[in-house]
């Protein structure tokens, strides 16, 4: 049974940083790729950011959070992890992690197509919620 927990989620003023953490288990596939997600209060779910492999790890991050989260795993305790640093009112939003280990998308090269594949298809976590203040 594939199960992914995320952790980490609170209040937290504008400015400041949280880290989300997303155990997972039960993934026996050898490869598969992995990434956040977010839903903001009457809004649509959208892409954070993923790690993945195009010729080495890569990552990749909607421009919204760019140059303020940072997406990493520790591959000891099957953890991926969310660094959020100058958090603002409109990140919040209950964040979850996903995963996908399929060719279809495994096969895709970018992080925006990846991101799209595990969107369509993959396993979800039941998420966290971020809220942040002004």
């Amino acid at each position: 049974q594939v199960q992914l927990l995320e952790s980490g989620g609170g209040s937290v003023q504008a400015g400041g940083s949280l880290r989300l953490s997303c155990k997972f288990s039960g993934i026996t596939a050898s490869t598969y790729y992995i990434g956040w997600f977010r839903q903001p209060p009457g809004k649509e779910r959208e892409g954070v950011a993923v790690l993945y492999t195009a010729g080495g790890s890569t990552t990749y991050y909607a421009d919204s959070v760019k140059g303020r989260f940072a997406i990493s795993q520790d591959t000891n305790t099957n953890t991926l992890y969310l660094h959020m640093n100058s958090l603002k009112p409109e990140d919040t939003a209950v964040y979850y992690c996903a995963a996908d280990w399929s060719q279809q998308c495994l096969s895709r090269t970018s992080g925006p197509a990846v991101l799209a594949r595990l969107e369509e298809d993959n396993y979800w976590g039941q998420g966290t919620q971020v809220t942040v203040s002004s």
